[in-house]
């Protein structure tokens, strides 16, 4: 789906984030200050890849290979993360974002979907997709810490 930026949105700026420690997982990525609802926060940036190289690729860290900093454009790009990548890679999952990803002429942004306080870890829904069979083991590999009342206990779709 491709959608247009909100004309009143401000082109992202790396000085109202941070990368920080997250309780969620690892690392992640907290305002530095307020922002409405429809604001875009970052580009999601790295190397532009096919399909086929992401999966040569994978797994980047074969101690965590359900960890990537891959973002899915379409059914033959991917962005990279790892490479010429940004603050972005850090956003963490939660089954109740506060921001998504917006895709405008293949490239990604991410938007709040509501106002974010300072303070607050920026999150979106992974929406993972596998072509394994979906189990339980499976939705375990990929299990969600976010916490949220209506966690789906997943990062898959």
């Amino acid at each position: 789906m491709t959608a247009t930026l909100a004309r009143s949105t401000p082109m992202p700026s790396a000085s109202r984030i941070e990368v920080l420690s997250s309780r969620l997982h690892g690392k992640g990525v907290f305002a530095l200050c307020h922002m409405a609802a429809g604001e875009t926060v970052i580009e999601y940036v790295g190397e532009v890849i096919t399909m086929a190289e992401a999966q040569r690729r994978h797994p980047h860290d074969p101690s965590h290979p359900e960890h990537t900093f891959y973002f899915h454009i379409d059914d033959t790009r991917v962005i990279d993360g790892l490479y010429d990548g940004n603050a972005s890679r850090w956003i963490n999952h939660s089954c109740r974002p506060n921001c998504e990803p917006v895709e405008v002429d293949g490239r990604i942004f991410i938007q709040t979907r509501r106002q974010v306080w300072r303070g607050e870890e920026l999150t979106f829904s992974y929406g993972l997709v596998s072509d394994e069979p979906m189990t339980d083991a499976l939705k375990l590999q990929y299990a969600c810490r976010c916490g949220a009342k209506k966690c789906k206990g997943t990062m898959l779709a």
